[in-house]
């Protein structure tokens, strides 16, 4: 009877020791509220930031892309969600490290025919333990393949927030493109206007006919709408701009933004040193490389089924009065199947996992030489338009000179001032297309030019970096 009594403590041991369910309901009402309450004056963020020496002072004169980009970083959802995913990889990773429980069984008997008078209990008691010894390794290999998924589930962290940052860098370029073309096409406008209200003058005068007072008109409107556009756009990349950062449209009244970063002179950048970058700091490259290795250790857990575990059987059984010990060994006999369906399927699977590492690469690679070729392009007709640029501003100089002296009518002038305004507009166009080869450079490469060091500003669960390396008090 000692022995039931043992059984029962650590039955009762073991059940105090479990889990317990805490219900955590998710709630949209207060997750819209607290979401509305998003600012970039978050007392948080402000702690990360100056923690990791983004700033100097609180808050920032302006918002430029680093720092918008960290903000990001901070609060945008898709991370929060790529953060869930590498915490269930690392939960398998407790899972795949357990050991088989033992197991125990009680069978008690009772003998009706057994006098009473003999002396001798008419109780049969016996326990059977089963305690299973895993063999060929299959616990190491299914630790190294749950721990290779739980690398892959943390790389994409990575490759989760490089997209987080190249949605922040369009949206800004896209903010940044809108506000210098409203302002040239004002510019435009005020000429256009002054324009056509000459034209109509010379037009009561007889001096021009009807159809070049509408000729005027028409590039007068055409302008306007022009102008409006433009307001529409910045209105829907400011709005866009909100949402790559997580944080309501209203969170961006009176910030200061600057596009510094977006106004710099491009640089050439050599196609190999691209590609050599893409290739050794992509991270969804390196997650599907870390995908493999984790089909490889799935194929050696498979192979090591084939030789069965062993299960240890001690009993005892108290026999109406008498002490019997027993120790039985079991084993599966691999006489109907040599495991060979699933060593089939892990191997077809290692197959797959290469073929997607394989065709990763080659689209990456193809990211890499498409980005490079319009970036070069895109350089180029920089050029041509600043020189369209400095040959209509040599003009309008002339042109001016000649107006004070008497030489040129107004009109005249304006049309070559016109004409400048033009070439601005094409010089501006032609700048944003260099921004968005250079950004479509960087995704291929998933690594800014600037040098900003954004993967070790990447936080785990709004506090600690977590991407470019496993840290030894990561929660």
């Amino acid at each position: 009877m000692q022995k039931s009594l043992i059984v029962m403590c650590l039955a009762i041991i073991a059940v105090t020791g479990c889990a317990k369910f805490q219900n955590k309901p998710l709630l949209p009402d207060r997750n819209l509220e607290e979401f509305e309450k998003r600012t970039l004056n978050d007392p948080e963020l402000k702690s990360f930031l100056i923690s990791n020496k983004d700033v100097e002072e609180w808050p920032p004169k302006a918002w430029n892309l680093s720092l918008l980009t960290v903000a990001a970083f901070y609060f945008h959802p898709d991370l929060d969600e790529a953060r869930a995913s590498h915490a269930v990889a690392k939960a398998g990773l407790l899972t795949a490290r357990q050991r088989p429980n033992p197991t125990v069984s009680v069978s008690p008997q009772f003998n009706s025919t057994t006098p009473e008078s003999a002396g001798v209990s008419p109780w049969v008691l016996a326990f059977d333990f089963d305690i299973p010894i895993e063999t060929a390794g299959k616990r190491g290999y299914r630790i190294r393949e749950s721990q290779h998924l739980s690398e892959a589930a943390r790389l994409k962290i990575g490759a989760v927030a490089w997209q987080v940052r190249s949605r922040v860098r369009r949206s800004l370029l896209d903010l940044y493109a809108a506000g210098e073309t409203e302002s040239l096409l004002r510019s435009q406008l005020a000429i256009l206007e002054d324009n056509a209200r000459l034209m109509k003058l010379q037009l009561e005068a007889g001096a021009v006919s009807p159809f070049e007072v509408s000729q005027a008109n028409i590039a007068l409107a055409a302008t306007r709408l022009a102008v409006d556009d433009a307001v529409r756009k910045r209105a829907e990349a400011r709005a866009a701009l909100a949402s790559s950062l997580g944080l309501p449209v209203k969170a961006l009244d009176g910030v200061n933004l600057s596009f510094e970063e977006l106004q710099k002179e491009p640089a050439e950048i050599p196609p190999l040193a691209v590609r050599r970058e893409a290739l050794l700091n992509r991270a969804d490259l390196l997650s599907a490389l870390a995908e493999y290795e984790a089909a490889q250790a799935a194929l050696q857990i498979e192979i090591a089924k084939q030789y069965p575990d062993i299960h240890l059987g001690p009993g005892y059984e108290y026999d109406q009065s008498e002490h019997k010990w027993g120790i039985a060994l079991s084993l599966e006999l691999p006489v109907l199947n040599q495991n060979k369906g699933p060593i089939a399927e892990a191997e077809a699977k290692r197959a797959e996992a290469a073929a997607k590492f394989n065709a990763l690469q080659a689209r990456v690679l193809g990211e890499i030489e498409l980005a490079a070729a319009g970036y070069e392009r895109a350089l180029q007709k920089v050029q041509t338009a600043k020189e369209l640029v400095s040959n209509s501003t040599t003009r309008e100089q002339a042109a001016l000179a000649m107006f004070k002296a008497g030489e040129i009518s107004k009109l005249e002038l304006a049309t070559i001032q016109i004409e400048r305004k033009t070439n601005e507009l094409a010089l501006l166009s032609a700048r944003i297309e260099v921004q968005l080869a250079l950004g479509a450079l960087e995704d291929a490469m998933q690594r800014p030019t600037d040098g900003f060091d954004w993967r070790s500003r990447v936080p785990y669960n709004g506090k600690i970096p977590e991407v470019n390396e496993e840290r030894p008090n990561n929660p």
